[in-house]
C-alpha cells in the first residue's frame, strides 16, 4: 500500500514539474532580415518649349523669356537695389514689343558667338510705373516725365549689360544707373578692358537697330520703336 502511494506521488509530482517546465518555455518571435527600401525619385529635366513669333504683330507685347532662354535677368526696379531705393514693379518680368524682342534675340546670338550674352536690368515699363518713379525723383535728368513718357514706356528700350556664359558680368566701369561722367560712352579715360567691353556692347547693339544714350552705357533704344505709342500694359504676377 505504501509503495502504491509513493508511486502515485512520484507520478503526480513529476507531471507537475513537467507542466511547469513547458509553461516556462519562451517562444521567440521570428526575426526578419528584410529592409524596406523606398523607390528613389529621379527627376528628369523639364524640356522648355519656347513660343513662336508666328502670327504676332510687331507691336504686340511679349514676355521675352517665352521666346528665348539665352538671356540673364536682374530686374532692378522689382527690388530696392536701384537709384530710387524703392520697388516700383510688382514682380520681375521683362516684356518688350515683338519687334524689339526679335532684334534682341538676334543680337544675343552674335554676342554668344563671342562668349557673352545679354543681362537685363529693365525692359518695357508701364506708364503708371513711370509716374511712380517721377513721384520719387521728379527730375528729368534722371527720370523721364511720365506725361510725355519714355521709350521704355513704348516697349522699345532696354537697360542691359553683358555677362560671360557662366553668368559673370563684364566690367563696364560702373554699376547700372550710375549717373556721372564715368558712365558716359564718350569717356575713354578708363582702363582698356572697360572701353573694349563697352565697345563690344555698343557696336553689336547698333548693328541690330539700336541706338544709345551718350550718358548711359547700359541704355539702348530700338530705332523702329521710336514712333510707337506710350503704353500702360500691365503683366500678371504669378
Amino acid at each position: 500500500m505504501k509503495k502504491l502511494l509513493i508511486c502515485v506521488l512520484l507520478i503526480t509530482f513529476g507531471s507537475c514539474k513537467q507542466k511547469e517546465h513547458r509553461s516556462a518555455e519562451i517562444v521567440q518571435p521570428e526575426t526578419s532580415s528584410k529592409i524596406e527600401v523606398k523607390d528613389s525619385l529621379i527627376s528628369e529635366p523639364i524640356e522648355v518649349v519656347l513660343k513662336s513669333f508666328d502670327g504676332l504683330a510687331d507691336t504686340t507685347f511679349v514676355r521675352l523669356a517665352d521666346f528665348s532662354d539665352d538671356f540673364v535677368y536682374d530686374m532692378r526696379y522689382a527690388t530696392e537695389n536701384n537709384f530710387l531705393k524703392a520697388k516700383v514693379y510688382d514682380c520681375a518680368e521683362c516684356y518688350t514689343r515683338v519687334k524689339t524682342a526679335k532684334a534682341l534675340i538676334e543680337a544675343n546670338k552674335t554676342f554668344m558667338e563671342k562668349g557673352v550674352k545679354i543681362k537685363f536690368f529693365d525692359c518695357y515699363r508701364p506708364n503708371s510705373v513711370q509716374y511712380k518713379m517721377w513721384e520719387i525723383v521728379p527730375n528729368p535728368q534722371y527720370v523721364a516725365n511720365p506725361v510725355k513718357g519714355s521709350i521704355h514706356n513704348k516697349g522699345g528700350a532696354v537697360d542691359i549689360t553683358l555677362v560671360d556664359l557662366e553668368g559673370n558680368e563684364l566690367d563696364m566701369g560702373t554699376d547700372f544707373d550710375f549717373f556721372g561722367k564715368r558712365a558716359y560712352h564718350d569717356n575713354f579715360d578708363l582702363p582698356e578692358t572697360i572701353v573694349r567691353n563697352r565697345k563690344l556692347l555698343k557696336e553689336t547693339m547698333e548693328a541690330y537697330g539700336f541706338w544709345s544714350i551718350r550718358t548711359e552705357w547700359w541704355h539702348y533704344n530700338l530705332s523702329a520703336a521710336s514712333n510707337d505709342k506710350v503704353a500702360n500694359f500691365r503683366w500678371e504676377c504669378n
